[in-house]
């Protein structure tokens, strides 16, 4: 971790990663007592935002999602964060009833997450992208934000997304 103070920033400490250290920019007028108290609760958001979550939350969650957007109507034999999927942010195995979520979208916001588990899981209803396939996604709430979310992040050089600062 590194903090820089600057006599011109007057108010506010801001954090970002850089090259996978967290760097703090705070006021230089700025107390040591609070300044340490600050950096201990932006190190805690940081280590949470930046926890990758794990298969059986993954399992967990899709459970949750079939409930409350299919009646829980839906099986599937497993559902797993794949490190293979570079371009694509999940897919459905019709036959064999798997879903694979790329390991990149355990790292965005639960919401983003969430639509793409929904759109893998009306896989298992319908298999291509038709009429009534585009009507069980839509059923989110937020579907149409996560889909402009997902395109800003596709839009952005070297996949910098989701932006990580405070």
């Amino acid at each position: 971790m590194i903090i820089k103070r600057s006599k011109r920033r007057r108010k506010t400490i801001e954090a970002r990663m850089l090259n996978g250290t967290l760097e703090v920019l705070a006021p230089d007028c700025l107390s040591e007592s609070t300044l340490i108290n600050q950096v201990a609760r932006i190190k805690i958001r940081f280590e949470q935002h930046n926890r990758p979550r794990d298969d059986s939350a993954l399992e967990a969650r899709a459970a949750l999602l079939n409930e409350k957007y299919f009646n829980g109507l839906l099986f599937w034999r497993n559902i797993r964060y794949s490190k293979r999927q570079e371009k694509r942010r999940g897919s459905c195995n019709f036959h064999k009833r798997t879903i694979r979520i790329s390991y990149r979208l355990s790292k965005m916001p639960q919401w983003v997450e969430d639509y793409v588990i929904i759109h893998e899981l009306a896989h298992l209803f319908e298999p291509n992208h038709g009429k009534r396939f585009k009507s069980l996604v839509s059923r989110y709430d937020l579907a149409e934000r996560a889909i402009g979310y997902l395109i800003a992040c596709e839009t952005l050089i070297n996949n910098a997304c989701p932006i990580e600062s405070i």
